[in-house]
């Protein structure tokens, strides 16, 4: 038998479970908060706190038969498919750097040289995860990670749990993933170019004098050109990232409903 005092504890807490449902979702799709370096512990505690955050600015009402019903689990399934789209809309802005890694790595020669990435855990490019490095630092320097919580507890305002998001909306994030490629290519491109004029003239050089080793003398020349042209053209780079990343965010404001 429950205490008098703690009679509505149960109800309470059933609240702060579906609350942090959304921002947990959001955390999980969303680069930075979604790496193997950040505990799930901790993950926990930011979607409890935005959770409870979240409860001045809407009600939310309990179905009839609880979570274990049909009502409850369209209840969980809606708000776990708008926090996974407002956090993977982040993530489509912030791959524009792997795109653009890839690119510069097999352009420069490095298809083959791959470490591990913090992101992912998984191995990459070592110019991607460069870039990734680089687009983390740049997303916390403009406050990404704040907008990004920002947009998760105005959700709640626009999309009340238990309600779908529209069609319109993920037609939106489906278009916008077209755009992921467009803004790799964007990032890449002051390598990029140089890169493929520098093949170019291997590929000259290589039809005029067919003795040369090409491997022997393209690949070095490929990979000095990369590293200073990598360097020379970093504040450059540095400016697209963070239009895939505003672009990001624009997106997850937008799959936010705030917007």
């Amino acid at each position: 038998m429950i205490a008098p005092g703690l009679a509505g504890v149960e109800a309470q807490l059933w609240l702060w479970l579906i609350a942090m449902i959304r921002p947990g979702a959001a955390f999980l799709a969303a680069p930075v908060f979604g790496t193997r370096a950040v505990p799930v512990q901790l993950r926990l505690v930011l979607s409890l706190a935005l959770g409870m955050a979240a409860l001045n600015s809407v009600t939310i009402t309990m179905p009839e038969g609880g979570v274990a019903s049909f009502g409850g689990v369209l209840l969980v399934a809606g708000e776990v498919l708008t926090g996974l789209a407002i956090g993977f809309a982040l993530q489509i802005g912030y791959s524009a750097a792997f795109v653009a890694g890839e690119v510069i790595s097999n352009a420069m020669g490095l298809g083959f040289a791959s470490m591990s990435d913090p992101q992912s855990g998984m191995s990459s490019p070592v110019v991607g995860t460069f870039l990734s490095v680089l687009a983390t630092f740049l997303l916390f320097a403009m406050n990404g990670h704040l907008m990004l919580i920002a947009f998760i507890v105005k959700s709640y305002e626009a999309i009340p749990p238990g309600t779908m998001l529209s069609n319109d909306a993920v037609y939106s994030l489906v278009l916008f993933g077209g755009t992921l490629f467009g803004a790799g290519l964007t990032i890449a491109l002051p390598v990029g170019f140089a890169l493929i004029l520098i093949q170019i003239v291997m590929a000259m050089l290589a039809r005029s004098a067919p003795s040369l080793n090409l491997f022997s003398v393209g690949l070095p020349a490929a990979l000095i050109c990369g590293l200073i042209l990598l360097a020379m053209a970093a504040p450059v780079m540095s400016d697209a990232i963070m239009d895939a990343l505003n672009l990001g965010l624009d997106q997850a404001q937008i799959m936010a409903g705030d917007k």
